[in-house]
């Protein structure tokens, strides 16, 4: 593989525990997952006082598996789709749908608009709770949907919060990207100018990429290392007269709310 050399040294070398292969290789991890950015082999041997080769051999066998992606050129490893994937997964269960619950409730209570609650996995969102605003337009969205990151304005408001490398090794070309009503953004090009964007303003804008005629907006729930956790958004029907920024603002304010309780 490229950027990593063959080494022979044993996975156990200098290394305690009964599993010494599995403590290292979840240290590595957690120490990764803990970053802003992608980590040089080096940096991790340093800090996780590992010798380097073991270093080495344990990202080809995590980079194999797609738990992190080599970037050969900055010389250093991200964290893959599987990682993140391993993370949604987490999010999927009970905890954040409980405590997600009641903050999307009272969202949909103040504006009168349709609320979700959705966690990246992969390059999908997966809607975790769903609130119908009465007499709310009809939504293709519902608990367990998933649909194109980079089609939903929950998608996009997840993706901003990542390292363009990160959001890179999820849409490596232009096969990655779908579409379903021609509209919204069809290249790595148009996407990065979008979360760009998305970053500057604060939440995330969909119209008419996922269902003609609807709009959604957007905030990401960053984790305690700033990851994005999850996050909240409302969508209404496009001509209806709503004021963006007070509505925005109040989806931030529901945002900090659960990333308040997701750190306890």
């Amino acid at each position: 593989m490229s950027g990593i050399p063959d080494t022979r040294t044993t996975y156990d070398e200098g290394m305690p525990g009964k599993a010494p292969a599995a403590d290292a290789t979840l240290r590595i991890l957690r120490l990764m997952s803990q970053q802003r950015g992608p980590v040089a082999a080096a940096t991790i041997a340093r800090s996780l006082a590992l010798p380097r080769s073991t270093v080495y051999q344990l990202l080809a066998t995590l980079s194999e598996h797609g738990f992190v992606v080599p970037l050969p050129e900055a010389r250093k490893f991200g964290l893959g789709v599987a990682a993140f994937e391993l993370s949604s997964g987490f999010s999927r269960q009970q905890p954040l749908t409980r405590v997600g619950a009641p903050v999307v409730a009272r969202l949909v209570d103040d504006l009168g608009l349709s609320g979700h609650l959705t966690v990246l996995h992969g390059r999908d969102v997966v809607y975790l709770v769903e609130e119908r605003a009465p007499h709310g337009p009809y939504l293709v969205t519902d608990v367990g949907v998933r649909l194109p990151a980079h089609l939903t304005a929950s998608g996009l408001a997840m993706l901003a919060g990542l390292p363009p490398v990160q959001v890179r090794a999820l849409y490596p070309d232009r096969g990655s990207f779908t579409t379903r009503t021609g509209a919204g953004v069809a290249s790595y090009r148009e996407l990065s100018a979008e979360l760009r964007t998305t970053r500057e303003r604060g939440y995330a804008v969909e119209d008419s990429s996922v269902t003609e005629g609807l709009r959604s907006l957007a905030v990401a729930v960053p984790d305690h290392v700033g990851w994005p956790a999850a996050s909240v958004a409302v969508t209404f029907p496009s001509a209806r007269d709503v004021d963006t920024e007070a509505t925005a603002a109040r989806i931030s304010a529901a945002a900090a709310e659960l990333t308040r309780r997701i750190r306890g």
